[in-house]
């Protein structure tokens, strides 16, 4: 694989992976804003009225005979949390020109169709149609809405705005119910023309072509984008210890049969300089895998739960743990899942655990750069974050992790808050 990066406009760069591997090519292209409560919504329905029409192919019937036209291509909106940066815009997946029959440029057409999308949308007196905009307002208000039925997603959701109550992060991707039924077609075609001037852009190119060609074809179709003054104030507040000098704690009761514990913690000094590869050993031995602490003695060895996993941000220096529990073994399974913990921070790791720790991680890495889709996210995430390693670089450190590496880490988190979402006729004891 070759890494090409270049800027094309003034804030707007091309990040391409060159190879041969794949019969499927990928383009991704998002506008990166900060996130907001007050905007969020507003920029996360953008892509999806966008999608509903262009001047030249003003509905989604027109797009989809377009798209079918080019072999089945598909481009399809996107909205990503990255941190407390949020981005907005679409994902194109497409077959190599090389493994099609004939002469076609199928890369070039979904280029073109991109820039059409993202700068000449179907509108009427210069607004976007007030049916398109209504529509994907009610849809988004569902989507955000919807996760209330995935009581993991909802727990995770009400742990995240209880314990950032006033940090940005405390926002989701998507906004909120309320911002996304406010959404109005004249206001939301102001905002977007004032979004598309004013955010970097970030495109992302993975397939048989050389960087400067595709970087070429890119400056051609968007020649047009409007470039005002760039805000380049984006970044992620990272908050070293917990809000608190004592860890907070919230309790809400909904119709379920089992309780879902939620349980908030901060990354602490690693933050300062973090290591991917020793924050994904340590997740991995803490909690993440079926070799894990967390699994292994939670679940398996004391039956406390019926699942226990755990997930870091490293854009946010966030860590939480999820676990579903009957819920008269609150007690006790929160007490053994900061047990856990601590046995990592006093570098109680044996070496099956972390050599099964250092292997999945590397297999993770090194099994997703085999997907396009894998490596659109993962460079996005390297692009925000600075730096510009890629999948092998940080599956070979991940190999060399050691015990104290993981022990020096956990032994700076702190825990933050703690929300637990139980039946609403159960007691805990």
């Amino acid at each position: 694989m070759e890494y090409f990066r270049e800027e094309l406009f003034p804030c707007v760069s091309l990040t391409a992976v060159q190879t041969d591997k794949f019969k499927t090519g990928c383009m991704t292209a998002y506008l990166l804003t900060q996130l907001h409560r007050e905007t969020a919504a507003e920029n996360a329905v953008l892509p999806y009225v966008l999608r509903r029409g262009t001047k030249s192919l003003p509905d989604m019937r027109r797009i989809s005979e377009r798209l079918d036209a080019l072999y089945g291509a598909e481009i399809e909106p996107s909205v990503r949390k990255l941190g407390e940066i949020q981005a907005v815009g679409f994902y194109a997946g497409f077959a190599e020109d090389a493994f099609l029959p004939g002469e076609t440029d199928v890369l070039g057409e979904v280029i073109s169709l991109l820039s059409e999308l993202w700068l000449s949308p179907a509108t009427r007196g210069g607004l976007f149609l007030p049916a398109y905009v209504d529509s994907e307002r009610e849809q988004l208000v569902e989507r955000i809405e919807r996760v209330k039925n995935d009581k993991r997603s909802w727990a995770f959701r009400r742990l995240r705005e209880n314990m950032c109550a006033y940090e940005d992060y405390a926002t989701g991707a998507y906004g909120t119910a309320d911002e996304a039924g406010s959404i109005h077609y004249v206001k939301l075609t102001k905002h977007y023309k004032e979004l598309l001037a004013v955010s970097p852009m970030e495109i992302f190119y993975c397939g048989s072509r050389p960087g400067k060609e595709v970087a070429a074809m890119l400056r051609e179709a968007f020649a047009l984008l409007p470039r005002g003054e760039i805000d380049l104030d984006l970044g992620t507040d990272i908050r070293m210890n917990a809000v608190e000098e004592k860890p907070r704690y919230f309790t809400e009761e909904d119709e379920i049969s089992q309780g879902v514990l939620a349980v908030g913690f901060r990354l602490g000094e690693c933050m300062d300089n973090p290591d991917p590869a020793k924050l994904a050993v340590f997740n991995a031995v803490y909690g993440a895998g079926v070799t894990s602490k967390l699994f292994q003695n939670v679940r398996e060895k004391l039956s406390l739960c019926y699942y226990a996993f755990s997930s870091i941000d490293t854009l946010k220096g966030i860590m939480a743990v999820l676990s579903g529990i009957e819920v008269d073994k609150y007690d006790e399974a929160l007490s053994e899942i900061l047990a856990q913990l601590d046995a990592v921070r006093a570098g109680d790791i044996s070496e099956a655990e972390l050599a099964a720790a250092r292997r999945s991680v590397a297999n993770d890495l090194r099994t997703g750069a085999d997907s396009p889709y894998y490596l659109a996210d993962f460079y996005l995430r390297e692009t925000v974050q600075g730096t510009d390693a890629t999948p092998d670089d940080i599956a070979a450190l991940a190999e060399n992790v050691t015990a104290e590496d993981v022990a020096a880490i956990a032994r700076g988190v702190e825990l933050d808050a703690v929300y637990f979402l139980r039946g609403e006729e159960a007691e805990t004891e």
